[in-house]
């Protein structure tokens, strides 16, 4: 059953993903409005953006320097609120999500305006053994963190957030790769239902990762660290 006043946009982050951006904003333009949002790209990737907006292919907001994955998609959430949106569909700007599954995410929202929709990420040979193991590791402390299986994947970023709680917990968050996790275990301790929804996933895609090996993975242990502790204190709390 349709939700009166549901109304999605979708949140496209990107920095310096000049050869694949507007590609993905075309395909995602096809089914949802489009905010996307520049982290303070540099030459091309800032000069791929401003041709999105000049198009009118999508509102276009520019940061003024690079804050973060985190950053970028919480000055998105802003914009959608300020624009009416109830929920925002949050899409890599890199190519690798499956853009053929936003009408079954939009669907599950709409279904369940009050839930967090995740995807869960089907992955094929090109998905580097280092971040699989990785994941795994996220996985294990997330349940922890959210006590019991209630994530299925905290890292994918292909996710339906309804926007008003997203933008009273984002500020609490993480501002770059350890976003997508700690927004997702926030929102749960919110009192979000959670709905996965699988999707595959490729990394042979033509975008730029800005993943760092051991810079983000040392932000996300951190961030564990204190998600875990926050987890047992609100044990604690409750008992």
């Amino acid at each position: 059953m349709q939700h009166p006043a549901f109304s999605p946009c979708a949140l496209i982050p990107t920095y310096d993903n000049p050869d694949t951006v507007r590609d993905v904003v075309e395909r995602v333009g096809a089914h949802l409005p489009v905010i996307v949002v520049d982290d303070g790209s540099a030459g091309p990737g800032r000069a791929a953006v401003q041709a999105i907006g000049a198009a009118g292919l999508a509102h276009v907001h520019h940061r003024e320097r690079n804050g973060g994955k985190g950053a970028a998609v919480t000055t998105g959430f802003e914009l959608a609120r300020a624009q009416g949106y109830t929920h925002a569909l949050q899409v890599d700007a890199d190519g690798q999500h499956a853009l053929d599954d936003i009408p079954a995410f939009i669907e599950a929202a709409r279904d369940a305006p009050e839930a967090l929709v995740l995807g869960a990420p089907i992955y094929d040979e090109t998905a580097p053994k280092g971040r699989l193991i990785g994941r795994q590791i996220t996985r294990f402390w997330t349940n922890i963190e959210t006590y019991g299986r209630v994530i299925d994947d905290p890292m994918c970023g292909f996710r339906v957030y309804p926007v008003a709680a997203a933008c009273e917990v984002a500020p609490r968050c993480g501002q770059r790769m350890d976003f997508d996790i700690e927004v997702a275990v926030r929102l749960v301790w919110a009192g979000l239902p959670v709905l996965n929804l699988p999707t595959k996933v490729r990394y042979d895609a033509q975008g730029v990762s800005h993943f760092h090996l051991v810079r983000d993975n040392a932000r996300i242990s951190w961030m564990h660290s204190k998600l875990v502790v926050s987890s047992w204190l609100r044990l604690l709390r409750r008992r």
